[in-house]
């Protein structure tokens, strides 16, 4: 959703464009497969300068320090991207793990509370934390939250548009 806000605000986003919708995700992936294993090889990071770049939270910590990022920061109630995980998982024939929800949701808010701790402590790191769910029940404030951060007119009603609540299935 923030990809697609961000690409019709007229920033450019880089992506490799190989994974294509699917049931888990009807509007694509906006994906770059580099930016998985940021922590093996970042060197292609200077193709990114001025664009848009999905990076999970676990990846974050491997950006190189020679650089300044204006991070968006989505935050989901846990208990749904787990849901959502699960789910693809299960469409892919994936085996699920026997780990219950609470210790998974434990642990990953244990890394967010790390992740976030860390960028506070980066001088090279500026960060906007939007809330999924906040966005999806008023996409107009998240969209000019997200304008005044970048420090950028950007097309608020056009971002408000590609905001689909019909797309929002995992909910826990």
């Amino acid at each position: 959703m923030m990809m697609k806000m961000l690409e019709v605000a007229k920033i450019p986003v880089l992506t490799d464009e190989r994974r294509e919708a699917d049931m888990d995700n009807l509007k694509g992936y906006y994906e770059d497969e580099r930016a998985k294993t940021l922590h093996k090889d970042n060197s292609w990071i200077d193709e990114a300068e001025e664009k848009a770049v999905k990076v999970i939270s676990y990846q974050l910590p491997h950006l190189p320090p020679n650089h300044d990022y204006r991070i968006i920061f989505m935050h989901r109630k846990i208990m749904e991207v787990l849901a959502s995980q699960r789910k693809m998982m299960e469409r892919r024939g994936e085996l699920e793990d026997d780990i219950p929800d609470q210790v998974m949701a434990n642990i990953f808010q244990k890394h967010l509370d790390e992740t976030i701790e860390w960028l506070k402590n980066q001088s090279n790191i500026r960060t906007l934390y939007i809330s999924y769910n906040g966005t999806l029940d008023d996409p107009e404030t998240s969209a000019e939250k997200i304008a005044e951060f970048l420090g950028l007119e950007l097309d608020i009603e056009k971002m408000m548009q590609v905001v689909d609540p019909s797309l929002y299935r995992q909910r826990k």
